[in-house]
C-alpha cells in the first residue's frame, strides 16, 4: 500500500493542475450545458492513457428535464478476466456561483493550501479523486482481478435521472460496488430522500384601486405558506434512528408572482423542497404534502390550484453486500489520515440511490471536509484543501487494491 502512496504522491502537482482545469470550465446548472465540460475531461483522461466512453443523452430528453446538454462518460480498466467490478461516480454539474465570492469562482486559485472555485469540492475534486486513484492501480504492477470502471455524469443538480440513472436504465454500466463522491473524515452509507414540487395558485388580477373584483393570489399563497411552514413542527417530531439524520423538514425555496405594484396579483408560483429520511414512505409523503396544500388553499374562495411533481428522489439505505466496502474504505482512512473514519447518514440526496435501487451495494467517499458548510460547498469560496484531496485519493487506491486483491 505504501507504493500506492508514493505513486500518487509523485503525480500531485499532475492531479491539481487536472483539477484546476474541470474548476476554470463552468457547468452551471441551470442552464446546463454541460457537454463542452465533458468533451474537455475526456480528452485530459485520453492523454493520461484511458480509453474513453462518450454516452450522449438524446437532446429532447435533455430538454424536458430543463437542461442544455448532457454528455456522460465511462473510463472501463479491466485488471482480469473473471472479478467484480468496482464504479467509482462523481457528478460534474453545479449549482451557479452566487453572490458574495472573495476568489474567481471559475479561477481555481490556490491560496494557503486550498483550491478555490465552484465544484472544488462537490464534485470535480472526485473526477480528480478517482482518476488518479485508477491511475496509480494502473501502473502498480499489483495482482488484481476484476475491473475498475469512472463515471462522470451531469445531472445530479437536477436529480441523476440523465448521469447515472440513464446509464444504468441504458444497460451501460452494472457494477458490483460503487464508491461515489463524498467527503474524507466519514464513510456516508445512507441519505434522505427528496420531494419536490411546484404549486402555481391562480386567482384573478385586478386594478389594486378595486381590489374586491379580483382573487388575491398572493392571500391565499400566504395561507398555503403559514400551513407548510407550520407542517414542519409535524416533521421536527419524526425521528430518524440514522446518525447524522435528525428530522424530515420542509423548505419553499421559490416565489414568483404578479405583474405590477398596483395590480392585485393573479398568479402566484411557489417551488418547494421536502426531505424525507429513511424510514419514510415517499408515496405517503407525497400524498401527506398534497392533501395539506389543498386543505390550505381550500380555505381562499376562488383560487384555483395546480401541483406539479418535479423530482421524487428515493432515499438511500445500505444494502447488506456494502460491508466489505465500507470496511475497506475505514480501515485506509484510519491508516492515511490517523483517526477513525465514522460512518454515517447525511440529509443531503445524492445519485447513489439510484445505483442502490439497482442493487448495487455502495458508499459515499472521496476529497472533502468534515462537513459540507465547512467546505462552503454551494455558496460563495467553496474551496478544498489540497492535503484531504491527496489523501482521499490514498485511501481509495488503498480499498479498491484490497477488495481486488488477486
Amino acid at each position: 500500500m505504501i507504493h500506492l502512496d508514493q505513486l500518487i504522491e509523485e503525480r500531485t502537482a499532475e492531479q491539481l493542475r487536472f483539477l484546476q482545469t474541470l474548476v476554470r470550465i463552468p457547468t452551471d446548472t441551470p442552464p446546463g450545458n454541460n457537454a463542452p465540460h465533458a468533451d474537455r475531461t475526456a480528452e485530459l483522461l485520453t492523454e493520461l492513457g484511458f480509453e474513453v466512453e462518450k454516452h450522449v443523452v438524446p437532446a429532447p430528453a435533455v430538454k424536458k428535464a430543463g437542461m442544455q446538454s448532457v454528455t456522460n462518460l465511462i473510463v472501463r480498466h479491466r485488471f482480469s478476466s473473471y472479478g467484480p467490478t468496482i464504479a467509482l461516480n462523481a457528478h460534474g454539474d453545479v449549482v451557479p456561483p452566487g453572490e458574495g465570492w472573495t476568489h474567481d469562482p471559475y479561477g481555481a486559485e490556490i491560496v494557503d493550501g486550498k483550491l478555490y472555485g465552484r465544484a472544488a469540492a462537490v464534485s470535480k475534486s472526485d473526477f480528480a479523486t478517482y482518476t488518479f486513484a485508477l491511475l496509480a492501480l494502473k501502473n502498480s504492477g499489483l495482482k488484481l482481478k476484476g475491473a475498475v470502471e469512472l463515471h462522470f455524469t451531469y445531472d445530479e443538480e437536477f436529480g441523476g435521472e440523465l448521469g447515472p440513472g440513464w446509464l444504468l436504465k441504458q444497460g451501460l454500466t452494472k457494477p458490483d460496488l460503487l464508491i461515489a463522491a463524498g467527503f474524507s473524515y466519514q464513510v456516508v452509507t445512507a441519505h434522505n430522500g427528496c420531494l419536490q414540487m411546484e404549486v402555481t395558485l391562480h386567482g384573478l388580477a385586478s386594478h389594486a384601486a378595486y381590489p374586491s373584483t379580483g382573487i388575491d393570489a398572493l392571500q391565499a399563497a400566504n395561507q398555503l405558506l403559514t400551513a407548510l411552514y407550520g407542517h414542519n413542527d409535524v416533521l421536527k417530531t419524526r425521528l430518524s434512528d440514522v446518525p447524522g439524520i435528525t428530522h424530515p423538514y420542509l423548505n419553499v425555496g421559490r416565489i414568483e408572482g404578479g405583474s405590477n405594484t398596483n395590480v392585485v396579483p393573479g398568479k402566484v408560483v411557489l417551488k418547494l423542497d421536502h426531505r424525507m429520511i429513511p424510514e419514510e414512505d415517499p408515496v405517503a409523503v407525497e400524498a401527506e404534502v398534497r392533501a395539506l396544500i389543498e386543505a390550505a388553499v381550500a380555505q381562499s374562495p376562488g383560487v384555483k390550484l395546480e401541483i406539479k411533481r418535479l423530482l421524487l428522489a428515493h432515499s438511500m439505505k445500505p444494502l447488506p453486500g456494502a460491508a466489505p466496502l465500507i470496511a475497506a474504505l475505514q480501515k485506509h482512512g484510519q491508516a492515511v489520515f490517523g483517526e477513525d473514519i465514522p460512518t454515517s447518514g447525511t440529509p443531503l440526496y445524492t445519485d447513489v440511490r439510484l445505483y442502490t435501487a439497482h442493487g448495487i451495494p455502495a458508499a459515499i467517499y472521496g476529497a472533502g471536509p468534515r462537513t459540507v458548510l465547512e467546505s462552503n460547498a454551494k455558496r460563495a469560496d467553496e474551496h478544498l484543501v489540497l492535503d484531504d484531496l491527496r489523501r482521499a485519493t490514498q485511501v481509495v487506491a488503498r480499498a479498491v487494491a484490497e477488495l481486488l486483491a488477486a
